[in-house]
């Protein structure tokens, strides 16, 4: 199990990669892939079972969606130095005849790419499928997903968590990045989302609050809570509450950076921070 520094070493290293990478290229989203990073750090450095001799069946083995796909830079980064791929590779995120675009598609066979994503409120639907297939297959393990809160804008959603809880598929925890911000502004300005709470708990799943979601101990301890009840005949949803933009002073407590990159000074100020100074919120 690696310790609480070495998974904040992790992710430090994760948030530098992100905000190169769209740096290089000068078009990416910086904003919610540094807010998520904590999130998919600890999914895959100490919670998934899975290989990185990767196969689209994903047999005996924990799978992940991303439905969010916007929040690629995280994604590659995270896979890469997870060992799915050369972490070289990075430095092709967005260029032309890349397997790193700009959102995740499987055409090209990136390892760790189980669905093509970005057109949001699809990848719920994904997910619970491959849940269900675990189930019918006699498959233990577990299902992820990752979706902006945003997303749940989407009537689809609300589709796949009715199918959810009425076909009992209690081996899937979707988690929602609950940040308030989306591409226009704040959801609130956009379209209120009022209570995900009792939305979901009101379509039968089962429902945790992760209030720091930036803090590793916190996802550690919510993401172990969520898997005890798995199992127990609802789905499970983990509402992340986090910072867009976190550990980039500039880049929180606003919208702005949900699909804009940084020039050359403010990479170089974003390099040079410690986010250990700047707290969650």
């Amino acid at each position: 199990m690696p310790t609480t520094q070495q998974l904040q070493d992790f992710a430090q290293q994760v948030r530098r990669d992100i905000v190169r990478m769209v740096h290089a290229v000068n078009s990416g989203h910086p904003g919610g892939s540094l807010g998520c990073n904590e999130f998919l750090t600890v999914l895959y450095q100490d919670v998934m079972d899975y290989s990185t001799n990767f196969t689209m069946d994903g047999k005996n083995e924990d799978l992940f969606f991303l439905s969010n796909g916007h929040v690629s830079p995280l994604f590659y980064s995270v896979l890469a130095r997870s060992g799915f791929f050369p972490v070289s590779e990075l430095a092709t995120f967005r260029k032309l005849n890349s397997r790193l675009q700009g959102h995740p598609t499987t055409h090209d066979g990136l390892p760790g790419i189980r669905i093509s994503s970005g057109s949001l409120g699809q990848g719920m639907s994904v997910a619970i499928g491959a849940a269900e297939a675990k189930k019918l297959n006699g498959d233990s393990k577990l299902v992820y997903s990752l979706h902006g809160d945003g997303e749940m804008q989407e009537g689809q959603i609300w589709e796949a968590a009715m199918y959810a809880a009425g076909k009992k598929i209690d081996n899937y925890i979707a988690t929602i990045d609950y940040n308030g911000q989306q591409i226009d502004g704040a959801t609130d300005d956009v379209m209120p989302l009022g209570s995900l709470r009792a939305k979901f708990e009101a379509f039968g799943w089962t429902v945790i609050d992760v209030e720091k979601g930036n803090d590793i101990e916190s996802i550690r301890n919510g993401l172990a809570e969520a898997k005890s009840l798995t199992g127990k005949g609802k789905p499970v949803c983990i509402l992340l509450h986090t910072m867009m933009g976190n550990g980039v002073d500039f880049m929180m407590h606003t919208h702005a950076w949900h699909g804009k990159a940084p020039n050359d000074s403010q990479l170089e100020i974003a390099l040079n921070q410690n986010p250990e100074t700047l707290g969650d919120y």
